[in-house]
């Protein structure tokens, strides 16, 4: 599945130009560390989390998109940083867990 077709699904809302790349997989975190020693390339990559940090390290895996869940946003330097490397910005309203669910449901894992 390619990201404009899975934010399609999900009612995202970009917030940022990016690359459609191929959605392979999911990965919930918070933490940067997380992040770059267990995220797998072409995962949606969902986190509360803001900062610059975060693309940085979404960038080193190459995650596919990333999904600030419970309708937070970035900074626009944020996502200057992302639409730089072509990762997608998105915002869901939903929290952690529905959203998480929404992903198994269509078959994401």
């Amino acid at each position: 599945m390619k990201v404009k077709e899975l934010a399609d699904k999900l009612g995202l809302r970009a917030i940022n130009a990016y690359k459609d790349k191929d959605v392979e997989g999911v990965y919930i975190s918070d933490m940067v560390s997380d992040i770059i020693t267990a995220a797998k390339a072409n995962s949606v990559l969902i986190t509360l989390q803001t900062h610059k940090s975060l693309i940085a390290a979404a960038n080193l895996v190459d995650v596919a998109m990333v999904v600030f869940v419970k309708g937070k946003n970035p900074a626009s330097d944020v996502v200057e940083l992302a639409t730089k490397a072509g990762i997608g910005l998105f915002v869901s309203e939903a929290d952690t867990w529905t959203f998480a669910r929404k992903l198994a449901e269509i078959g994401l894992k």
